[in-house]
């Protein structure tokens, strides 16, 4: 029987809703995810999901972005490619000029850029507007209109600024042991609610806002 072009888009509609279902779960996550913990979460059979998942890897590596979807031993992880990790190194290690709650919104858009402000304040909350607009007057990020929101990217001035704060940082002592590792946004105490219904209303709401 022949496929009508009301059931062939409707068909790509239901993809695009779940590659934004996986993508918001590893991007959530920001650890290493099993199969049947990616299942949970968006609710896509086995076989569908690791279709999707290896699309989704292939779009990642076509669209030459700082960020990638790793694989290994039938785990999946979504994570900043190896160029880019001594700037995010650098954002981990603190900085006193900015509370936690600032570093851990201004690593989310390191992390994800572009990304939309309105995707940040579901992620972060309502008080991520206050810290958007601070780093926007300090020069680190800009926004640029979209809408009834804005696309947030970080501007040359923030390498400049944290390739200076990482060497201040140096020249006062050695580096604690864990901060050369990169943080993810998923490792923060905003994001450290483990439970499926959670997991579940972020991956909503971060897929409903990439519509």
């Amino acid at each position: 029987m022949e496929i009508t072009k009301k059931e062939q888009d409707k068909e790509k509609g239901r993809e695009a809703e779940n590659l934004r279902k996986i993508e918001a779960a590893l991007f959530i996550s920001g650890k290493w995810l099993s199969l049947q913990e990616l299942i949970m979460l968006t609710d896509i059979n086995p076989i569908l999901l690791k279709q999707l998942l290896d699309k989704l890897i292939e779009r990642y590596k076509r669209e030459e972005g700082a960020v990638e979807i790793l694989s290994k031993e039938n785990r999946w992880k979504m994570d900043v490619k190896s160029e880019h990790v001594n700037m995010i190194n650098k954002l981990a290690t603190g900085n006193a000029e900015f509370s936690r709650a600032e570093q851990e919104t201004l690593a989310v858009i390191a992390y994800k850029q572009p990304i939309k402000q309105s995707v940040i304040i579901k992620i972060r909350g309502n008080k991520a507007y206050e810290h958007v607009k601070k780093f926007i007057q300090l020069g680190l990020v800009k926004g640029k209109r979209m809408g009834h929101t804005q696309e947030l990217n970080l501007t040359a001035d923030f390498h400049d600024y944290f390739h200076i704060r990482n060497q201040q940082v140096s020249e006062c002592g050695p580096e604690s042991e864990d901060s050369g590792r990169v943080r993810n946004p998923g490792e923060t105490s905003e994001f450290s609610e483990n439970s499926d219904s959670y997991q579940k209303s972020k991956i909503s709401e971060v897929s409903d806002a990439k519509k």
